[in-house]
């Protein structure tokens, strides 16, 4: 399985998540960003920061011949979303708030194809063992990926864009990490996350602990 998104620490945390199952799940690639260089079983697309309204992304990895099947891991289950990752042809949408152990087993069911999309959930915490930047700051997952997108340059309106949540949603989230790190002002705010780690990786991890 290759794991890609454009945040290193978030792909480490994903990938610590399948520790416990590596007789079942062997993560071989860290793709930050990068083409796959193994033919792959399952591409796990993790959603964190990047524009879930473009599918430009997802269209290229199942275009992919090295990815047999590709999976869309997300907290954002908006139909017209779900819907638009069907048509283009994703073997599975699933939750970040599913445990491992379900994770591990909706995975299973993709490889054995079967196509798996997850219930919507309620607004809820991801699972255990995820990570992203900011975690140790008490920043939420919600709060980081929007302090990413803000980071990137992205607007409010491009942000509740991207994350299909209305603007005053948005500047509510953008109050709350403004407190949590401390600043008064947007630009302190993207050079606050510059400095953290909110700004994307564009490398590649292969052969994860020992994977082939």
């Amino acid at each position: 399985m290759a794991l890609v998104d454009d945040y290193d620490v978030v792909l480490v945390g994903l990938a610590h998540m399948f520790d416990a199952y590596r007789d079942r799940v062997v993560v071989s690639e860290i793709d930050s960003n990068e083409a796959l260089a193994d033919r792959i079983d399952i591409v796990l697309y993790d959603s964190f920061a990047q524009p879930e309204s473009d599918s430009r992304e997802i269209e290229a990895l199942i275009g992919n011949p090295r990815a047999r099947r590709v999976v869309v891991y997300t907290w954002n289950f908006q139909p017209d979303l779900v819907e638009r990752a069907r048509e283009l042809g994703v073997h599975g949408y699933l939750s970040k708030t599913l445990s491992a152990r379900d994770l591990v087993a909706a995975l299973e069911a993709v490889h054995g194809g079967e196509t798996v999309i997850s219930t919507p959930p309620r607004r809820a915490s991801s699972a255990l063992g995820l990570d992203w930047p900011g975690r140790s700051e008490g920043i939420t997952d919600r709060e980081s990926e929007i302090l990413a997108l803000i980071t990137q340059g992205k607007s409010n309106a491009e942000v509740a864009a991207l994350t299909y949540l209305s603007p005053n949603t948005i500047k509510s989230y953008i109050r709350s990490i403004y407190r949590k790190i401390q600043v008064d002002s947007r630009t302190r705010a993207v050079l606050w996350g510059v400095q953290h780690g909110f700004t994307p990786d564009h490398h590649r991890i292969d052969h994860w602990l020992g994977g082939p």
